[in-house]
């Protein structure tokens, strides 16, 4: 991680995308060291939000490529729990793109909605929502202390 912080708003990108998609990285950490490196957090916020959003819709399409057949045979999970998980899916639809910010589980949100195809331009639009939200709330902590 000194690494990407060492490579500011390039290092802030690739370490926010990385966060996103199913890599174990925490971009929070990485975000407040560029602001504590002076950063503008305007920038970052930008920098760190198209970052996160870009990797949130690769794992998106990760999942969109994978088939039923895969699952049950490489994950060994049955058809019918596939089901199940849809219907909880289809329950919340796009929305769930909201929080594929959190940690550990939103990398799963994503992939599930590719994988069960939920409306990619709802859910590309709620991701950025929850993403942008993520690290507007960083800020606000920023600019409070």
């Amino acid at each position: 991680m000194e690494t990407l912080s060492g490579l500011g708003l390039v290092g802030l990108f690739l370490g926010s995308f990385l966060a996103a998609t199913v890599v174990p990285f925490s971009s929070d950490a990485l975000y407040v060291g560029v602001l504590i490196a002076g950063i503008s957090p305007w920038t970052a916020f930008v920098v760190g939000t198209v970052g996160n959003w870009l990797g949130g819709l690769t794992s998106y399409w990760v999942g969109r490529v994978g088939k039923w057949e895969w699952m049950e045979k490489w994950f060994r999970v049955n058809r019918q729990t596939l089901e199940n998980q849809k219907t909880k899916i289809d329950k919340w639809g796009p929305m769930l793109a909201f929080v594929s910010w959190v940690p550990i589980v939103g990398d799963v949100f994503a992939v599930a909605l590719g994988f069960y195809k939920v409306d990619f331009l709802k859910s590309s639009v709620y991701m950025l929502l929850g993403k942008a939200a993520r690290f507007a709330v960083w800020n606000l902590i920023y600019f409070c202390f």
